[in-house]
Parts: structure tokens; C-alpha cells; sequence
């Protein structure tokens, strides 16, 4: 099976919602947080760098959202990845953890729905 999606299987009994709930594919897909630990003027400086950064994972079609948290405390990364691994493998590339002025965690999630729009790009990975 591949590792970037699931089948899930809600429901072992023999029913219509059953056998719908159980073919649903669930794709595994992360939030990255980053939390800035220094000034915004020191932040600035990278971001430049941070943004080619994230340029080339949207090319890849490993990032699919991005953006900073309001109030600017830190951003959020919407990724698909094979791993949580290849997912902190692909953070620390990052201009602002490697520089040190930010950290980051990572969520990882199943899908249970999305937009069918979505469903193109998923499968791309």
C-alpha cells in the first residue's frame, strides 16, 4: 500500500453506510507551527530565504498552505508527506530553524474529508 494514503475501515458490519464509510481513503497530511523566538526584526532578515524556501515544497507539491498566525507570533504549514520524518527532515532545511529564530511542532492527521477540488493535488504526491 502506499505510505501517503489509508483505506479506513469505520465499520466491520455489512451495511450501505458501512461499506461507503469503508472505502473512503484517508490521506495522511501534517500542520507544521513555527514560533518565532526572536524579534521580528531579526526574523525579517531571513525571510527573504524562508520564502524561496517554501517556494520550492510548493513546486514539489509538499506544501499546500501557508501562512503567518495572527497576532504574528509564528506561521503554519500545511504539508503532505510520507512521514512524519520526511516532514522534519524537510523543516530543517528551513531558513528560520536553521538560522534559530524559530522553533516548530508538527501535527500529524488522517483526512476524513475534504474539498474534491483537493483531491488532484493529494493524489500528485
Amino acid at each position: 500500500m502506499d505510505t501517503k494514503m489509508q483505506t479506513v475501515n469505520w465499520n466491520t458490519r455489512v451495511s450501505p453506510v458501512s461499506f461507503i464509510l469503508s472505502t473512503i481513503t484517508a490521506y495522511i497530511m501534517f500542520i507544521i507551527q513555527l514560533h518565532y523566538i526572536v524579534r521580528l526584526e531579526e526574523l525579517d532578515r531571513h525571510m527573504a530565504e524562508h520564502v524561496a524556501y517554501l517556494k520550492n515544497y510548493y513546486k514539489k507539491n509538499v506544501f499546500i498552505a501557508s501562512g503567518r498566525k495572527v497576532p504574528r507570533t509564528g506561521g503554519i504549514i500545511l504539508a503532505l508527506a510520507d512521514s512524519k520524518q520526511e516532514v522534519e527532515a524537510i523543516i530543517m532545511e528551513d531558513p528560520f530553524i536553521r538560522h534559530k529564530v524559530a522553533a516548530f511542532t508538527i501535527t500529524e492527521f488522517l483526512t476524513s474529508q475534504f474539498h474534491p477540488d483537493l483531491k488532484n493535488l493529494l493524489n500528485k504526491k
